[in-house]
């Protein structure tokens, strides 16, 4: 399945990422064309037209109209995998200090180094806000990060994930295995498709928190922010039960941060909240996450109830954690000023 290279990286082995959409990403049609421009310049031997992007030899760097005039960059030691997918574009490939990373259309996913602050968070923020949670549904998260983390919870007895590209799941646990370690778990059910049919066909009421480890908004994610997504997650959850989305980053993205917690106040009629971590290889650096309850039993996302870091038995058998604590818990939630108004003026 793998393509194997152990050759020096050049600019040419590194093809360039195409933007997206202008109307897609709302975006400019001039900052598109810049980005365009940009690709010719850098690489007229680009070999495809959504892989990697290449300003200096050697260097990933991620450009995309969703974060136009800024690109951040990691060097490639060695690239360790592409393929095309029924839906996307793979790669890994061994940076120099982040460790592996893992790039599906041109986007970094994850990188060895600094998963653990996404993975942990997006996890531990729900089900650390109920007490003994029994039924998880993972939707995305094809690496098995999230489901790594929701093993620790001893009191969790079936956890279910839909992925829909299945390129995903095997490159994670060829090249990721303390990533993707999450699968071993017996109680881990795999379901590969569409994440939005599975949720439609779920009987009403089935989990106590579903945690959506999606992409950004465009491409085979782009439906995982929709309101009728939003619909189907909510009518899935047990009364008091909850949801942590993957929710942009506040730098970059307020205008979707917007849209997310409008269409979540009007559906979800219990707790609702924006909460964020610092993850350095995301663009800006950090990434949010929604966190909305069902009506029913109150839960307060700010305080956690059942504080996994103080559960010595879910560290036994796992390695430590390494980010998430109920002091980070609670500090997630305390926004900077702007991003706060923003937030909390909306109905």
């Amino acid at each position: 399945m793998a393509e194997e290279s152990g050759a020096p990286v050049s600019c040419a082995d590194l093809p360039v990422k195409r933007p997206r959409e202008d109307e897609e990403n709302g975006v400019s049609s001039a900052a598109a064309a810049v980005a365009m421009e940009m690709e010719a310049d850098t690489n007229n031997t680009s070999k495809e037209a959504d892989g990697i992007s290449s300003v200096i030899p050697g260097w990933f760097s991620e450009i995309s109209p969703m974060w136009p005039g800024e690109a951040h960059s990691l060097k490639v030691e060695k690239v360790l995998f592409q393929g095309k997918s029924d839906y996307q574009n793979v790669m890994v490939f061994q940076s120099s200090t982040y460790g592996k990373v893992l790039v599906l259309d041109g986007v970094i996913q994850l990188t060895e180094r600094d998963e653990c602050a996404y993975q942990e968070m997006i996890t531990h923020l729900p089900l650390c806000s109920i007490p003994n949670p029994k039924k998880v549904l993972v939707i995305g998260g094809g690496d098995g990060g999230v489901l790594r983390e929701v093993s620790r919870h001893s009191s969790v007895e079936q956890i279910d994930i839909c992925e829909i590209d299945k390129m995903v799941v095997d490159v994670s646990k060829q090249y990721f295995p303390d990533v993707a370690v999450g699968y071993d778990d017996p109680r881990v059910k795999l379901h590969i498709g569409d994440g939005v049919a599975f949720l439609k066909a779920v009987p009403e009421g089935t989990y106590d928190a579903i945690i959506v480890d999606s992409s950004d908004p465009i491409g085979p994610a782009q439906e995982l922010f929709e309101k009728p997504f939003f619909e189907s997650v909510a009518k899935a959850l047990r009364p008091g039960g909850v949801v942590c989305t993957q929710a942009e980053s506040i730098w970059l993205h307020m205008h979707i941060i917007e849209d997310i917690v409008a269409n979540c106040r009007q559906i979800f009629k219990g707790s609702v909240n924006y909460a964020w971590t610092t993850v350095p290889t995301y663009p800006s650096g950090m990434i949010g996450f929604m966190l909305c309850s069902t009506e029913g039993p109150l839960v307060d996302f700010k305080h956690p109830v059942n504080p996994i870091d103080k559960d010595e038995s879910c560290c036994k058998s796992k390695r430590p954690l390494k980010f998430y604590n109920s002091e980070i818990h609670s500090a997630a939630f305390c926004l900077p000023s702007f991003a706060k108004k923003v937030i909390e003026s909306k109905p």
